[in-house]
This record gives C-alpha cells, sequence and structure tokens, in this order.
C-alpha cells in the first residue's frame, strides 16, 4: 500500500511546516536573513560548516515554501540576492523563542541524553533503568 505523502501533509499542517524548518539548516539561514537581504556567498561564509550544494537546496526549498525571496539582478556576473519574504518575517518572533529555550535548556537536554546513554546498553534498554509512572 502506497502513503500518499501529499494527503497526510494536508491533514497534518504542522508536520509539513516543521518537517521544513527542523531540518539542519532552514533555521542558521532564515536567522541569516533576518538581518536583512544577503548574497549567496554572504550566506556561506556566515555558515562554514554548510556544502554549497546544501545551501542551495535549502535555500530552493525555502524559497518553494514561500519564506524567502530570491532576485537575481542582469550583472556580470550575476549577483543573487535572498531576503525574507512577509511570511518570513512572520516566523522570527516564534523562531526566536524556540532559539531561546534551545539555548536556555541545551546542557539539560544533553545532561538528559547522558543519563539515558548510561542505561542502555547494545541498543537495549537496561532492566536498571527506572521506570516511570504516568501522570493521572
Amino acid at each position: 500500500m502506497k502513503i500518499d505523502k501529499e494527503a497526510l501533509q494536508q491533514l497534518c499542517p504542522t508536520r509539513d511546516v516543521l518537517d521544513r524548518i527542523g531540518d539542519r539548516w532552514s533555521v542558521l539561514i532564515l536567522s541569516e536573513l533576518e538581518e536583512g537581504s544577503r548574497r549567496f556567498t554572504v550566506l556561506r561564509r556566515a555558515i562554514p560548516d554548510i556544502s554549497q550544494r546544501m545551501l542551495a537546496q535549502t535555500l530552493r526549498h525555502l524559497e518553494a515554501d514561500g519564506l524567502v525571496t530570491r532576485t537575481v539582478y542582469p550583472t556580470i556576473p550575476p549577483r543573487v540576492d535572498y531576503a525574507l519574504t512577509e511570511l518570513g518575517r512572520s516566523l522570527m518572533a516564534p523562531l526566536r523563542a524556540l532559539v531561546a529555550w534551545a539555548e536556555a535548556n541545551h546542557q539539560a537536554v544533553r545532561d538528559a541524553r547522558q543519563r539515558y546513554a548510561s542505561t542502555v546498553t547494545d541498543g537495549s534498554p537496561s532492566t536498571a533503568r527506572p521506570i516511570m509512572a504516568a501522570s493521572a
């Protein structure tokens, strides 16, 4: 049985949107564009560990989703600028809140991962791992 991905996305708009902004690079790119229009090379320098191919692909996805505009200027060599759209700008307040939460809680999340990892052996939960009862 083939699952229709588009139908699932229509049923769950939250997942559809979070799939885009929850990827590895979109938040970094959007945050950089919040400061204003940027050329491709400026974005590449601002996010040094992203490959040229991944930057181009992520920008295309953000453009397709209406979060970013791409403007090509007829110069030699061609100049291409990227900027947030109104929709993209409307995303920045909740995105800043998420980034602030991540920064404030990063160590707690890392500590929790470390505790969890110490209870798991060979990918299987340890029988010594405490079981938490669900709250009523």
